[in-house]
């Protein structure tokens, strides 16, 4: 028993990984040696940390989620049921690739939607949106929403998850938190 943090008699903590304070780890979980997740992150049942894995405060992990060496997840960073990352480009199973691990960073605020799949490689921009089933082949622009196979930008969304829309002048405004928002240029900043 760690006070300073929750897991689940069934999680496996291997020695050597950094948990952060009022963490929670559930059902048959594994964090191993040389993870590092920040404070009140949320792992689901069924999710594996491998050794490097960075997870920023407040990071939301659902089940069955396999998060591999090469991936780093900034502050409150949404992770959907059964969503997929990969940290090889082109894996064999008979040839050894654990050299040539690929960085994935996925940035504050993100989501990250249920069963899509991140080919690494590819960063994710803060608070941007993938969409369920989604599967990114490419850089995904902060506050930028993409759905489908392979994932396509089809709007822009909020901080708080809305979809924004924007007028004449290139301004938007957050229906939830009435914060504005400029874009210029194919790009996306908050005012």
């Amino acid at each position: 028993m760690n006070p300073d943090y929750f897991a689940h008699e069934t999680a496996v903590i291997d020695e050597g990984c950094e948990i952060g304070k009022g963490c929670k780890i559930w059902h048959f979980s594994h964090i191993m040696s040389g993870a590092k997740l920040g404070k009140k992150c949320n792992l689901g049942q069924n999710v594996v940390v491998s050794p490097e894995v960075v997870l920023g405060n407040n990071v939301k992990v659902q089940n069955n989620i396999s998060i591999y060496t090469g991936v780093i997840c900034e502050d409150d960073v949404f992770l959907g049921p059964s969503m997929v990352f990969t940290n090889i480009i082109n894996p064999r199973s008979a040839i050894i690739r654990r050299d040539q691990y690929v960085k994935t960073v996925v940035g504050k605020g993100a989501t990250i939607g249920a069963n899509a799949t991140i080919v690494c490689g590819h960063d994710i921009g803060k608070y941007s949106f993938i969409g369920a089933g989604a599967v990114v082949t490419k850089e995904v622009l902060p506050f930028a929403l993409v759905v489908g196979n392979p994932a396509k930008q089809i709007g822009w969304m909020s901080e708080f998850g809305h979809r924004l829309h924007f007028n004449g002048q290139g301004i938007a405004v957050c229906p939830e938190s009435n914060e504005k928002y400029k874009l210029d240029n194919g790009k996306v900043t908050k005012l």
